[in-house]
């Protein structure tokens, strides 16, 4: 009705116009106010109404001119108008829809895919120029062989699926990686990649084990001048080539792993099972060897030409670097890092990283300068050799002062808003963050040593890893669930206060623990009571796991089961959200004949007072009309889906009426990107914090990062 007044004005006013009237820039002075978002609709019109009046009330000094001159210039002006008056509408629905969240990430040091870390380095060789190289099995968006200097990303070499990560070394002119199964060449090769064009020049056999999926064949690299070391694990040998690839012998030692070489020119290999590192002259014959703790596993060696000692990342209970003086019998002179790494209870709470309290040491180097850099893998990561894992690098001045770190911690993985803190950490399935701006990495929850056992250590896991994270709280106490990208098994973990950081197992869904063995495929849910509803698989309807109790030391158990069959209108039934706090039932319906049993297809029945009895009539029934709907979250009065192949929007329903209240897309497009999609069943969680704000997070794997969304209705 305003926009239809203030025409009827400018028609009114349409036979004459002032030129150059002073007071005319008032009124459009209040529209580019208002387009700037310094001003309501309301004021804007109002502007436009004393322009429109000044003009007409000024009869002395107007400009009489002809009817068509009068016309068109009229015609000119509303036309002016409208745009400004429209530009400001769109300036403040832009204004006003960013203003109702904010866009964040965390578990990557970096938000845009080109300047993110890369995923899961599991091997690094440093230059003395200190340009750090590291190798991955797996990256979304860059080459599998990282490039860093000075805490910033410099590029890549390679494709995303190259290399197989576990060892790399280099030259004043080239790199050598070990090549990935799934190439051409094989796990048994070694690549050579120019350092300056940044491409492949040569491959080098290693060895004849070469279509190795689930584990190393090569399993260290090492150069001095023209010559080139490589570990040939199954092989029982150290292979020596020269750079150009020119076989000049083998070097026999059972299951060799890292490699170093000395000022002398000798070989040091670590036998990181049997807890060894031998020393071999220049021509392979067996001089020294160190034997270490039975529980050490010395992962990776670097030599300290400035110091003469050996570097030995020690992947066992004391997780820190021993240093070794190397002159005459090899003699253990120091360490560096905390005894017990990341476990630690003297310095910091179990499971805690941090500067100095290491996680897997798998790679040592320094500079010219003396800079030391320490690559870390926390514990967890799938079948594919860390393909889910986590890049934690840190670099240390030459007194042993932390620098910067650089951290990739989340691939195809989520995290959980902890409502202990009121949202203020995130539990994923194997890791703790918290912060804006990429986060901080607060621990690293597994305990291999603890609990060996723990499903999230299984390299056997069809999911490749159980990353991804939902957390509740009952009474104080934390229950994770860790689970998959899509899964059909779910893991319980507890956690009290002599375990700090640390989940314990408890139970699996299928497993005793619940009496079942059927997968999960039809949806699952823990409400905010600790209660589990599951659709297991070929029964159409959702299994009830009441929460028995929960034990002294944090433990929770579960009860048997009651089964409540699927509403016929929504089955096949593909995802379950079951809100406590308001007795809500969301359910989501599959595809129906289809062998993709994660798919949706965008029919969503909300059902209020599921457990006060009403199980068969839904209102509202959300029906989405945006494409391959993939992950859905439930907080408050609120539905929030994620799309998969199509849009990295997430969109926002309300439960009360099934109306689309809102689409959360990137409100911080200058630092950080938001990925393509939600490529999982379980990609987003969401909370309503006591403020009244919803925080939503979403897999990025794209980014190898955390989306998070901090929205208020």
């Amino acid at each position: 009705m305003k926009r239809q007044s203030g025409e009827a004005a400018d028609r009114r006013d349409s036979e004459t116009i002032r030129l150059n009237n002073p007071n005319a820039g008032r009124g459009m002075g209040d529209a580019r106010q208002t387009q700037r978002g310094g001003s309501d609709v309301a004021t804007n019109q109002r502007g436009r109404r004393r322009f429109v009046r000044r003009t007409h009330l000024c009869h002395t000094r107007r400009l009489i001119l002809s009817t068509g001159q009068i016309g068109r210039a009229s015609l000119m002006v509303r036309k002016r108008i409208r745009a400004v008056f429209a530009a400001a509408l769109v300036g403040l629905a832009a204004h006003a829809a960013h203003a109702q969240y904010t866009t964040d990430w965390i578990a990557n040091t970096y938000g845009t895919i080109a300047s993110h870390v890369g995923n899961n380095a599991r091997s690094m060789w440093v230059s003395p120029e200190g340009v750090i190289y590291t190798a991955s099995f797996w990256d979304e968006n860059a080459g599998g062989v990282a490039i860093y200097q000075n805490g910033k990303t410099l590029g890549s070499i390679g494709t995303h699926a190259e290399f197989q990560g576990g060892a790399i070394t280099g030259n004043a002119t080239s790199i050598f990686a070990a090549m990935q199964y799934s190439t051409p060449q094989g796990s048994g090769t070694v690549g050579r990649y120019n350092r300056a064009t940044l491409q492949r020049d040569l491959t080098i056999p290693v060895s004849v084990w070469n279509a190795v999926s689930r584990a190393d064949v090569i399993t260290g690299l090492a150069t001095a001048g023209t010559l080139l070391y490589a570990s040939d694990y199954f092989g029982n040998r150290v292979r020596v080539f020269t750079t150009d690839g020119v076989w000049q012998r083998d070097i026999g030692i059972a299951n060799p792993g890292a490699l170093a070489l000395d000022d002398a020119g000798n070989l040091w290999v670590a036998q990181k099972n049997a807890a060894k590192i031998v020393e071999f002259s220049p021509t392979g014959a067996l001089m020294n060897t160190i034997q270490m703790a039975s529980a050490s596993r010395p992962a990776s060696l670097y030599f300290d030409a400035s110091k003469r000692q050996l570097m030995i990342g020690d992947q066992g209970p004391d997780m820190n670097i021993k240093l070794y003086a190397i002159a005459g019998m090899p003699k253990q002179v120091g360490t560096f890092g905390v005894q017990g790494g990341y476990l630690d209870t003297t310095t910091g709470i179990r499971g805690q990283v941090g500067d100095r309290r290491f996680t897997r040491v798998v790679g040592i180097g320094k500079d010219a300068a003396g800079t030391l850099y320490v690559l870390n893998n926390p514990w967890g990561g799938g079948w594919d050799l860390g393909r889910n894992g986590a890049t934690d690098i840190h670099a240390y001045d030459a007194l042993g002062n932390a620098l910067w770190k650089l951290q990739a911690l989340n691939f195809e993985a989520i995290a959980a808003p902890d409502p202990t803190t009121d949202g203020a950490l995130f539990y994923s399935g194997m890791n703790v963050y918290s912060g804006t701006a990429g986060g901080a990495f607060v621990a690293n929850t597994v305990d291999p040593f603890t609990y060996p056992s723990d499903p999230r250590l299984d390299m056997n896991d069809y999911q490749r890893g159980q990353h991804f994270g939902q957390l509740v709280s009952v009474g104080g106490h934390k229950i994770l669930v860790a689970s998959g990208q899509n899964p059909g098994n779910f893991n319980f973990y507890h956690f009290n206060a002599a375990s700090g950081y640390i989940a314990i197992p408890d139970a699996s869904l299928p497993g005793k623990g619940f009496n079942t063995s059927l997968q999960v495929t039809a949806g699952f849910s823990i409400d905010n009571k600790g209660d589990v509803w599951a659709g297991l698989n070929g029964t159409n309807a959702i299994s009830h796991y009441p929460l028995a109790g929960i034990d002294a030391s944090g433990k929770p158990s579960w009860g048997a089961p009651t089964s409540i069959p699927t509403p016929a209108s929504v089955q096949p039934t593909t995802r379950i959200l079951y809100l406590s706090d308001s007795d809500t039932m969301i359910l989501a319906q599959g595809i129906a004949g289809s062998w993709d049993w994660t798919a949706m297809n965008g029919r969503i029945e909300v059902y209020h007072g599921w457990s006060a009895g009403n199980v068969t009539q839904p209102n509202p029934v959300i029906a989405l009309t945006s494409a391959n709907p993939k992950s859905i979250a439930s907080a408050g009065n609120y539905l929030f889906v994620g799309y998969v192949h199509t849009v990295p929007n997430i969109d926002v329903f309300d439960l009360n009426t099934g109306q689309l209240v809102a689409t959360l897309t990137n409100s911080n497009t200058g630092m950080m990107d938001v990925g393509n999609d939600v490529d999982s069943m379980y990609g987003l969680r969401a909370y309503l914090r006591s403020t009244g704000e919803y925080v939503i997070t979403k897999d990025n794997y794209n980014g190898s990062s955390i989306v998070v969304y901090r929205w208020r209705p």
